[in-house]
């Protein structure tokens, strides 16, 4: 028995390793927040869900923790011009700049998405063939009822 212990313990101790690359917060022992996240050249703007730098649209969590879009190119110039006046701004460069920040609009998020069609298709062929599955058997499988079931005199 002391044995298995010891070549478990051998075991786990080469494989942590391993498993720390696997796990999502398993990088030297660090929180999430405290190591680095592969985001590429995107602006951390803010704290995220549970701490976490991820980029999720979320109405429950309108502020994800980076941009959408890195800022590169016409992006870089508009980010500059907007630590000016707003007002100098067109509708089309503040619409691109939201754009590079968030990849849908709160409105966007709530839209339907006509996934209950699909749900409703597959319950219903669901249902029918549950029905057609109870007449084959009542068909087939199942015999004649007996008199003493349904003769009420019996």
């Amino acid at each position: 028995m002391a044995g298995l212990i010891c070549k478990n313990r051998l075991l786990l101790s080469q494989s942590a390793p391993i498993l720390s690359k696997l796990s999502a917060r398993g990088a030297h022992g660090l929180p999430l927040p405290q190591t680095k996240v592969d985001i590429g050249k995107r602006e951390v703007v803010g704290f995220g869900g549970n701490g976490e730098v991820t980029y999720i649209d979320s109405v429950m969590a309108p502020f994800p923790a980076i941009r959408f879009k890195e800022d590169v190119g016409e992006i870089a110039a508009l980010r500059e011009k907007e630590k000016g006046d707003w007002k100098k701004m067109t509708k089309e460069e503040k619409k691109s700049l939201y754009r590079a920040s968030f990849c849908q609009t709160l409105a966007e998020v709530e839209a339907p998405t006509g996934e209950w069609k699909s749900i409703m298709g597959l319950s219903l062929i669901g249902i029918s063939l549950g029905i057609w599955g109870y007449l084959w058997m009542k068909k087939y499988v199942y015999g004649v009822v007996p008199d003493t079931i349904t003769d009420d005199e019996k």
